[in-house]
């Protein structure tokens, strides 16, 4: 069985910071390299909205279709989001897939986390093999990448993908400053070291989302 993707990373800016640079379609392709762009396309009857995403890689860009839908205003002070997504191409390592962002405020800032999983594009061994570990790896570098945006106000674009290979540069992005595996489950439940419960801790509304 797959593992879940796991990411959490601790950002010391406020929550309405980090809601707006990660749930407005125009900031967050800025800062996640897993999207190039994001475009939404209808609101949803039952809340959210429906958009379009793009992701352009040599030669070819990815595209496929998702739903979102968040809560910004939860008894326990904490933010969520959850989304779904779908794609047609037969290119894609991605295929369908589901997850959600969970934001809880803390003394200092913002514990901002995600969890998602996916049905595997290009087959279950090279998903695990190579898919899954660079996607992992893409992810927890974009939340580092937020982190530096949120905090200090350094905007994405000073660190493109291949700065990855600038390690002289100490204030340069890092994937390694971030959680890949939950300290804890919510409400008490332990979480294996392979992680397939990450998606146990959704929020409810991932269930009531409307496919894509």
């Amino acid at each position: 069985m797959p593992t879940p993707i796991y990411v959490e990373t601790h950002i010391r800016a406020s929550l309405d910071r980090v809601w707006d640079l990660t749930q407005d379609t125009q900031q967050h392709p800025r800062w996640d390299g897993r999207f190039s762009r994001i475009t939404p396309v209808e609101a949803l009857a039952t809340g959210g909205y429906r958009f379009r995403y793009e992701l352009r890689v040599p030669f070819h860009t990815l595209a496929g279709t998702g739903t979102s839908l968040g809560e910004r205003h939860r008894p326990d002070g904490t933010r969520t989001s959850a989304l779904r997504f779908t794609t047609p191409d037969r290119l894609s390592p991605l295929g369908d897939g589901r997850g959600y962002w969970r934001y809880v405020p803390t003394d200092d800032g913002v514990t901002f986390v995600t969890g998602y999983d996916y049905e595997p594009g290009w087959g279950r061994l090279l998903d695990r093999l190579v898919v899954r570990p660079l996607v992992g790896w893409l992810t927890a570098w974009s939340f580092d990448r937020l982190r530096l945006w949120a905090e200090d106000g350094v905007e994405p674009e000073r660190w493109p993908l291949p700065s990855v290979l600038a390690v002289w540069r100490p204030d340069r992005p890092r994937a390694g400053r971030c959680l890949r595996a939950p300290r804890r489950a919510s409400a008490g439940r332990s979480v294996p070291a392979s992680g397939p419960s990450v998606m146990d801790d959704a929020p409810t509304t991932l269930e009531q989302l409307e496919a894509p």
